[in-house]
């Protein structure tokens, strides 16, 4: 599959990058090293996300569950994101690649919640121009986006929604649902990550911890999804 001529090559690719710890337990590294080569493998499945044509690619970076981890760990993380949003917005800018946060910012330092939202502008993109979405969830739950919406609407007094209603309501809102979900770090779960919208997504889950997943393994990823069909719930073999 060659650029983004495929039919069936997904528009928008949604990654769980699960398994940064266990990876440098394994190898007897500190558990930053797994963070570290973490963010390395993050780097270059935008790379690759450009390369291969997609529109769209959402990061789960950070989870709502993930400010119960130790103050250290937190810390750590919180460091890591910093020193990455620093270092990666050129890149990002170059490859005309436009950067979005999702999830509820308001619980980092008020130096991070700039941060981010000066990333945004930095990279943001003329649609003519524009190669990629990255959508990065931080602070992010899949049950806290649905609770968000809910509240949302409750104040803008509808008395009766459709789906599509709310669905602009969710932090997604300006992207098209993932037509796939790669989860790693060998476990089969989505963890509270974009309930409402992976509602029909194809869901891959590589035997392999997020460090080990190179441009080789998202191309598997990618021939996977190719040999799915996706039916949506209309469709249907049934015959009596």
């Amino acid at each position: 599959m060659e650029g983004n001529t495929n039919e069936l090559m997904p528009k928008h690719v949604a990654i769980i990058m699960d398994g940064n710890n266990r990876w440098a337990t394994e190898k007897n590294l500190p558990g930053v090293a797994g963070h570290q080569k973490g963010v390395e493998r993050a780097r270059e499945a935008v790379e690759y996300a450009v390369k291969r044509g997609l529109s769209t690619l959402t990061l789960f970076a950070f989870s709502s569950e993930n400010w119960g981890r130790s103050q250290k760990e937190v810390g750590l993380l919180m460091k890591l994101l910093n020193t990455a949003l620093q270092e990666e917005v050129p890149n990002l800018i170059k490859n005309s690649v436009q950067l979005s946060f999702i999830g509820d910012l308001s619980l980092f330092e008020e130096s991070l919640i700039k941060q981010m939202k000066r990333s945004e502008e930095l990279t943001f993109c003329d649609e003519k121009t524009k190669k990629l979405d990255l959508v990065v969830a931080a602070s992010y739950g899949g049950r806290w986006d649905i609770v968000n919406a809910i509240n949302e609407i409750k104040s803008s007094e509808k008395s009766k929604i459709t789906e599509e209603d709310f669905k602009s309501y969710l932090s997604t809102a300006k992207f098209e649902d993932p037509d796939l979900c790669i989860r790693t770090g060998n476990e089969i779960r989505v963890s509270n990550f974009l309930l409402w919208q992976l509602a029909y997504s194809e869901l891959y889950f590589p035997k392999l911890l997020w460090p080990d997943f190179d441009d080789s393994q998202f191309e598997k990823a990618l021939e996977e999804y190719s040999n799915r069909s996706r039916r949506y719930g209309d469709k249907s073999n049934f015959q009596i």
